[in-house]
């Protein structure tokens, strides 16, 4: 199951160097992560630090 980023991200972009496989990019208004590269590694969702990061 992918994990997702919701309407609370901040942009700060913690969550992008994180990512093992380079799974999230920077959307229009906020983060996003592409759910077919997505491995369930939780790396992002434990640096984000507005918990705006949880599994779909």
């Amino acid at each position: 199951m992918a994990y997702k980023i919701s309407s609370e991200c901040i942009t700060c972009g913690a969550c992008a160097p994180n990512c093992p496989v380079e799974a999230i990019s920077e959307g229009d208004s906020q983060y996003v992560i592409d759910a077919s590269k997505c491995v369930d590694c939780g790396s992002c969702a434990e640096v984000c630090p507005v918990q705006a990061i949880s599994q779909q």
